[in-house]
């Protein structure tokens, strides 16, 4: 297998420290909101990796992290915690809005085929072990103290820049408005390994440390997590592209301070999916979530099948009509295999062969998952594969793509979808019109056609049950 390594900025082959067996670290959800379409692009290329892994015969074990805490408005460190930011929005404790929006992203991942990791830990359960590590960095003199909160020395690190290939001298000439000069740091890129009370008085949560009362910056959590669960050397990191600085830039420097050796072998990156007005970010007020597009009638899967279409590495550009298109080929897909009838013919081997190394080639190459599925539709096309076969391979394929292949649960056409919507808002009218037999009548029907419809607070939202 060949996956592009950021560190070497290259396509290179994958070769584990262990054979047959993959140590994975994938950045998980700051869970202070919803998460958008473009954050699940990211977990969706993260499942397609491990899946692929898997199915090319490795055992992979995975961690991923919730954080709950520590994550500035501003990748730099700068600005509000977004934990202490969805308090004020919403006006609810952390750990009730963590839970929230925790439930809501595995939701989300579920809808969407995304498997759980095999671990995932809250940043807020592994407090001694980030004062472990940053007592050993400050021991060390990778890490000092100022104004009572604790930053990593970034200058003790020659290939600090490593990961990103930016220069210094280019970042401070070209600074964001997020890197704020502080009197207290050493170098403006210098990172929070610790914040006390002096820095952030309105902290919801904080512990007590050899350095004062408050809590772990952002950064720290992922090494001390990855290390805890993984060991000390990593095969695979992963993340949004927007991650690779400084976070995993970051995460390298702790790491390799603190063990004394290279940490990890490869990281892997997805790339942004953007909007009519740039990269998709909560930071922009609105953003579009797959409640949004499930509202709307579209179905889950038909967004991981667009996802899909394109390589990770590629930024995709998210409009309605794209998702339009990909949804009329993904029920078109669906129904096509619905009509292959098991003809219970022997398996065709070599045929078999022939188009299981044809997706495995396609999934070997970086993950090219639109060159995985045009092996599929080729599959299907093929007059010459009985459909015993192709009902085996389209089952083996599903392993990776999880598109609901075969699932029985029926696929709606636009057409149909319309039709649902329409019927929707009938009941409402009838609601407000207090008609509420026909109502009932309405929300009846739709579930003995398989739509089972939910009134929440703001809107009526459904879904197809069977």
């Amino acid at each position: 297998m060949k996956l592009y390594n950021s560190l070497t900025r290259k396509i290179e082959p994958f070769i584990p420290r262990q054979e047959g067996m993959v140590t994975m670290y994938t950045c998980g959800p700051t869970v202070y909101h919803y998460a958008h379409i473009g954050n699940l692009r990211t977990y969706i290329f993260e499942d397609v990796l491990e899946k692929v892994l898997v199915y090319l015969g490795y055992k992979v074990k995975r961690v991923m992290n919730i954080t709950d805490v520590g994550h500035m408005t501003s990748d730099a460190d700068e600005g509000e915690d977004k934990m202490l930011l969805a308090t004020k929005r919403e006006q609810r404790s952390v750990l009730e809005i963590a839970d929230f929006y925790t439930e809501a992203f595995f939701k989300d991942c579920a809808k969407l085929k995304i498997s759980k990791p095999e671990i995932v830990e809250k940043a807020t359960d592994h407090i001694d072990e980030y004062i472990k590590i940053i007592a050993k960095l400050l021991e060390d003199g990778y890490a000092y103290l100022a104004n009572a909160n604790v930053y990593f020395d970034i200058s003790k690190m020659d290939n600090y820049y490593q990961l990103s290939g930016k220069k210094e001298a280019d970042l401070l000439v070209a600074a964001r408005e997020d890197v704020t000069e502080d009197l207290y740091k050493r170098n403006p890129f210098d990172f929070g390994l610790w914040f006390t009370k002096s820095k952030f008085e309105n902290q919801e949560l904080q512990w007590d440390s050899p350095w004062g009362r408050g809590y772990p910056g952002w950064h720290i959590e992922c090494t001390a997590l990855a290390i805890k669960y993984l060991g000390d050397y990593l095969d695979l990191h992963c993340g949004g592209i927007d991650h690779l600085f400084p976070h995993h830039t970051n995460e390298i420097a702790q790491a390799e301070a603190y063990l004394g050796h290279k940490w990890c072998t490869y990281f892997v990156h997805g790339e942004f999916l953007n909007d009519q007005t740039g990269k998709m970010s909560k930071s922009k007020g609105s953003f579009l979530t797959l409640s949004v597009l499930e509202e709307k009638g579209y179905l889950p899967l038909s967004y991981r099948f667009l996802c899909l279409q394109s390589h990770y590495r590629n930024q995709l550009n998210f409009t309605y009509q794209a998702l339009k298109t990909a949804s009329n080929a993904y029920l078109k897909l669906k129904n096509k295999i619905k009509n292959i009838k098991d003809d219970q013919e022997p398996l065709n081997e070599d045929k078999k062969k022939i188009y299981q190394e044809r997706f495995r080639e396609a999934l070997r190459d970086d993950l090219n998952t639109a060159n995985a599925l045009t092996c599929l539709f080729d599959l299907l096309k093929d007059n010459e594969v009985n459909n015993h076969t192709k009902l085996y391979l389209i089952n083996d394929f599903d392993q990776v793509l999880s598109l609901d292949l075969l699932k029985e649960k029926k696929s709606l056409t636009l057409k149909e979808i319309k039709k649902v919507e329409e019927l929707i808002k009938e009941r409402k009218i009838a609601k407000e019109e207090k008609n509420y037999l026909l109502a009932d009548q309405i929300r009846d029907n739709l579930k003995k056609k398989g739509i089972l419809i939910k009134d929440t607070k703001d809107k009526t939202i459904w879904e197809v049950i069977s």
